[in-house]
């Protein structure tokens, strides 16, 4: 016997209230109709998107489609869930990335493909370490 309730709609729809998801609208502004839908913007990029049957009620999931949302769609545990759900308590997505620190991507490639790094050495480096490093690249040959 599972230590949590059996989930309901409506539990859905409050992890995604609790968490901030986005409510997904249709191309006019409206609402999308056959479910309630939810994005959510991870510090890596991904974008997870949800779905919740209407009616936002108290009917309940089985276990393997409740298990496919917590996995795919919610991308976390059954005790992350009810933490959110039963204490307001977020789900840690990771620290956000700062954008003017990420390396663009034709900076990475030109590291690997001509300087001949690996990614993980590219991945340890900052923008202005990567920049300089083809830097010397193109000076030197090196």
């Amino acid at each position: 016997m599972s230590r949590h309730p059996t989930p309901t709609r409506a539990d859905h729809d409050g992890f995604c209230k609790v968490e901030n998801w986005t409510l997904v609208s249709d191309a006019k502004g409206r609402a999308v109709g056959h479910h309630v839908t939810y994005e959510l913007e991870l510090p890596d990029g991904r974008i997870l998107r949800t779905r919740v049957s209407h009616p936002v009620n108290r009917d309940t999931y089985g276990p393997s489609i409740w298990a496919h949302i917590l996995r795919d769609q919610l991308a976390v545990t059954a005790d992350e869930f009810w933490k959110c759900v039963k204490n307001g308590i977020a789900p840690d997505r990771g620290i956000p990335v700062r954008a003017q620190g990420l390396i663009p991507a034709e900076l990475v490639f030109q590291l690997i493909k001509n300087v001949g790094l690996t990614p993980d050495e590219v991945g340890t480096m900052t923008k202005n370490e990567a920049i300089g490093r083809l830097s010397r690249y193109w000076e030197t040959g090196k």
